[in-house]
């Protein structure tokens, strides 16, 4: 490629980069693990932590912790490569299941947490009811806000169902990947 061709080629990457990133900001992923994973996607071989931190103008330990989160998330794994000892990392180039692994486990992991807050909310909230104390005014408050718990719980059980879907690839009987034609 000449120059010019190289700047354009260099120039779409980096827009892709800075959009992953940004999109995993969404996620809660940080810009700079976002900034590794696209510069990741990109690469035709494996990377070493050197070779990524010299990349990205980054520290090797920036790196680590990039990776670990990356390899938590099951979008980045640990390869072997023969005659190297420095560990080396790929991405894994299915979307698909990139963003599965990535909503499963932030989404459960919300789930779970808002489920336990509700759940004992609503146990206080029942308790509280059974008291003679309460006048009229203050029964109906708690009602209400019994009633509209256990709504949000209707709603965590059924986003619980919605990433069990995604987990299992039923999701895609629902929406199924297409192919996009160029």
């Amino acid at each position: 490629m000449d120059t010019k061709q190289e700047r354009i080629l260099e120039k779409a990457q980096e827009r892709v980069i800075e959009t992953l990133a940004r999109n995993m900001d969404l996620y809660g992923i940080t810009m700079s693990t976002g900034l590794l994973y696209g510069t990741l996607l990109f690469q035709d071989k494996s990377m070493t932590l050197d070779e990524m931190g010299e990349a990205l103008g980054m520290s090797k330990t920036s790196m680590s912790t990039g990776v670990r989160t990356l390899m938590d998330l099951n979008m980045v794994e640990k390869i072997w490569k023969k005659g190297t000892r420095k560990d080396h990392y790929e991405i894994n180039l299915d979307w698909y299941q990139n963003f599965i692994d990535l909503f499963s486990v932030k989404w459960r992991h919300a789930c779970e947490q808002n489920g336990m807050s509700l759940k004992k909310s609503l146990q206080e909230l029942r308790a509280l009811q059974e008291t003679e104390e309460l006048t009229d005014e203050d029964k109906e408050r708690v009602e209400l806000s019994i009633e509209r718990i256990e709504n949000g719980l209707e709603y965590y059980h059924w986003l619980s169902r919605l990433i069990d879907s995604f987990e299992s690839h039923d999701i895609f009987q629902f929406v199924p990947k297409k192919e996009i034609k160029s």
